[in-house]
């Protein structure tokens, strides 16, 4: 758990080489989804570039597409391309790496960003298995603010009606979105509730940025029975210094140099302390 929880600061500070050279990115969403992608990558999931044309493969779908340069970063590290690509291509013109997940590259299963598709899609993609008697088990990522997306909750609908227990959803509840604080934007209440109430098992992350915390929610979740699960997973926006957490203008920014510095300090301080306990 350690070495996981410590390649997520490796993995943040591509991150910052991504965004500093591509001259844009969503950067405090993707500090606070790094660790829930890296336990489902490397600790979750039945997928690896090997198998990623395999029927029986697990999915994935980032929602919350915008974070994209966190999703780049684990995907490179899992072997789908070179991360020496990714930042050197970067949103930059004609690039397959652009701003938001694009399945022209390997491991990417469906384009995203356009908030309020990814859990509809995953809910397709769950159903079908169902259908097909295949073992696989698909996984989404949303961010809470995307919440607000009526998409969402239709499709919340439908995976409990169909008792989609191959289906685990994430909520990365970092409380900061572009306008400001969630609770303001559009409030969500108790989210427990609420998918409680759309006949959901759900799972509350105390940590969402907790390597192992979160594996001990994700296999939890494969032990239920007939409803789909989703991970409540609180987290901190821009988690890894303290220059850009919980801080909502770093929702998008590109770090100055002298940011830069303090940031990959930070990091690598915090790495080093998992390390050598």
């Amino acid at each position: 758990m350690n070495q996981l929880s410590a390649m997520a600061y490796e993995l943040r500070e591509d991150v910052i080489d991504m965004i500093v050279e591509g001259k844009a990115g969503h950067i405090g969403g993707d500090m606070s989804v790094m660790e829930i992608l890296t336990e489902i990558y490397f600790d979750q999931m039945n997928i690896s570039p090997e198998n990623m044309n395999d029927p029986e493969r697990d999915k994935f779908v980032l929602s919350k597409g915008h974070s994209v340069e966190a999703y780049y970063a684990v995907l490179a590290r899992k072997g789908f391309f070179d991360i020496k690509d990714v930042i050197a291509q970067f949103s930059k013109f004609g690039t397959k790496f652009i701003g938001h997940p694009n399945n022209k590259l390997p491991g990417i299963e469906m384009n995203s960003g356009s908030l309020g598709h990814g859990l509809p899609v995953s809910v397709g993609m769950a159903l079908a298995g169902k259908m097909d008697k295949s073992g696989y088990r698909v996984y989404t990522v949303m961010g809470d603010g995307e919440l607000a997306e009526g998409s969402v909750w239709e499709g919340a609908m439908a995976a409990s009606h169909y008792k989609l227990d191959n289906l685990c959803a994430v909520v990365d509840r970092n409380r900061l979105q572009i306008s400001g604080n969630t609770e303001d934007v559009m409030a969500h209440d108790d989210l427990h509730e609420r998918f409680r109430a759309f006949g959901w098992n759900v799972i509350d992350v105390k940590d969402g940025n907790s390597i192992p915390q979160l594996k001990a929610a994700f296999d939890e979740a494969k032990t239920v029975k007939n409803k789909p699960t989703v991970v409540i997973a609180n987290t901190v926006k821009g988690k890894g210094s303290e220059t850009m957490e919980n801080k909502a203008n770093w929702h998008h920014k590109v770090p100055s140099p002298e940011e830069v510095i303090q940031i990959k300090t930070d990091l690598r301080k915090r790495r080093e302390a998992l390390i050598h306990g």
